[in-house]
């Protein structure tokens, strides 16, 4: 992926009164969150007596081969998790892959977590010098262990509680032997659904996609602050933390997939409305309205609408790079930009507004902006259909650290010139939110952290060094 923030991870959850090939549908769905993480991916199933668990580093397609599947065909399966991760807390190692899994008081559990508590750190102290034991270095291992120490509780019980004591933005999948549990911060910052199987069957999954292919009904959203589980067949729920919905604007913006409905909000449709009113905000004399592929799309075909100015195909991404690891020269980079995408000869001679979702460092857009005037565009104007990413994400967005964001040193005006563009401009905060047209979280535009902040800046390492 080229200079975007990366969201951590997409988690899921099957319970089912009967018998089902449980790892190929968790299998199916983790492909529909695959966008969600690509670093590492993981499956846990049960059916009741055994537990299994099999996970590794890199893409589903390449972790789930028929061996790993075999293994996880367990004879009678009726329940599981799974998991796709990008790591924000805890390095790209394979023992921090996920599901995660204890043995303790209320048996083997095992945890699939997509976002960051940003308590993590200080309650992993504490846990420490009660003698918990930590295997890997990232924050949801926190979590479980927190479970875990509730021997007297029920697991429902101890799960609450342990929702209590996290802060930050978080969306989880529990699961022990015997029944599956899922959970949503009081804010709401990552998402998380609920669908239905024809069987009674119960899916829980970061986006709709996933339950669409899992062949589930879309049922409603966990709301925020609440744990749901199964019991006896039945969806049990505990509102645990008070409601406070400000889900993550950038869901909309750019991570979730563009056939993905959350909140009650279709993406799609939010990042046209993105693009309509970044015309409104800032038109541009132009011949051709050309989106960064695939995110500007959306935005880009709101912009041309608006505007009036026709959308054409001015740039190729290819289809085949797939994940490159090309050593970051400057030469090399350049050629990773190139690698991906090309201009099409539909530029030459026309005032090209360029469309894309956000810009984080600046590098990125500079080469596109370069491709484009190699192809004879007459003038590249620059519209992203975010605000400017000033802040750091501590919700489970891996942004770069705040010096390195290119808003948060440099005026509009500077990142113009260093980009190479005859004009730029972003999206106001006021314009997402009526292109949203609900309550979201814009702490990595304004710094406003609705679900708390660390003590002290912590990136990937702070879990390893603790």
């Amino acid at each position: 992926m080229m200079d975007k923030p990366r969201e951590e991870c997409g988690v899921l959850g099957l319970w089912s009164p009967e018998p089902l090939p449980v790892a190929e549908l968790l299998q199916l769905g983790l492909f529909a969150l695959q966008h969600r993480g690509q670093e590492a991916a993981g499956i846990c199933v049960s059916n009741g007596k055994d537990l299994v668990i099999e996970k590794d580093l890199g893409l589903v397609s390449q972790v789930f081969d028929e061996t790993r599947m075999q293994r996880l065909r367990i004879q009678g399966a009726n329940l599981g998790i799974g998991h796709t991760r990008y790591s924000t807390t805890g390095s790209n190692l394979r023992f921090n892959a996920q599901p995660l899994s204890v043995r303790s008081s209320k048996g083997i559990l095992a945890i699939a977590h997509n976002g960051n508590f940003v308590n993590a750190l200080q309650i992993r102290q504490q846990l420490l010098e009660h003698g918990a034991v930590f295997q890997t270095t990232n924050d949801t291992e926190v979590m479980i262990n927190l479970i875990a120490r509730y021997a007297r509780l029920s697991l429902v019980e101890a799960t609450a509680r342990a929702m209590r004591e996290l802060k930050g933005g978080f969306s989880v999948v529990l699961m022990d032997r015997q029944t599956v549990l899922a959970l949503r911060d009081g804010n709401g910052v990552r998402p998380l659904v609920i669908g239905r199987l024809e069987n009674g069957g119960w899916v829980f999954a970061s986006e709709t996609p996933a339950l669409a292919l899992m062949g589930a009904r879309f049922v409603r959203d966990v709301r925020p602050g609440e744990l749901v589980w199964v019991e006896s067949g039945e969806l049990c729920s505990m509102q645990v933390l008070e409601p406070r919905p400000t889900p993550c604007a950038f869901e909309w913006i750019y991570f979730a997939r563009a056939d993905a409905t959350l909140d009650g909000i279709a993406t799609h449709p939010a990042r046209i409305r993105m693009g309509e009113v970044l015309a409104q905000e800032a038109p541009a004399e132009a011949d051709l309205v050309v989106p960064v592929p695939d995110s500007g799309i959306g935005a880009a075909i709101g912009y041309s609408r608006a505007s009036g100015i026709p959308l054409d195909y001015g740039l190729h991404k290819n289809p085949y790079t797939g994940r490159t690891f090309i050593q970051p020269t400057q030469e090399m980079r350049d050629l990773k930009v190139r690698l991906k995408l090309a201009a099409t000869p539909v530029v030459a001679g026309r005032r090209v507004v360029l469309v894309d979702d956000s810009i984080v460092r600046g590098t990125t857009s500079g080469r596109i902006v370069q491709l484009l005037r190699e192809a004879g565009a007459a003038e590249v104007h620059v519209r992203i259909s975010s605000p400017p990413i000033k802040f750091p994400c501590y919700y489970g967005i891996d942004t770069a650290a705040r010096k390195e964001l290119v808003a948060s040193t440099h005026s509009v005006e500077e990142i113009r010139q260093l980009i190479g563009a005859d004009s730029l401009a972003f999206l106001s905060e006021s314009g997402v939110r009526q292109a949203i047209g609900g309550p979201v979280c814009l702490a990595c535009f304004n710094g406003q952290y609705p679900a708390g902040q660390p003590e002290e800046e912590v990136r990937k390492e702070a879990l390893e060094q603790a």
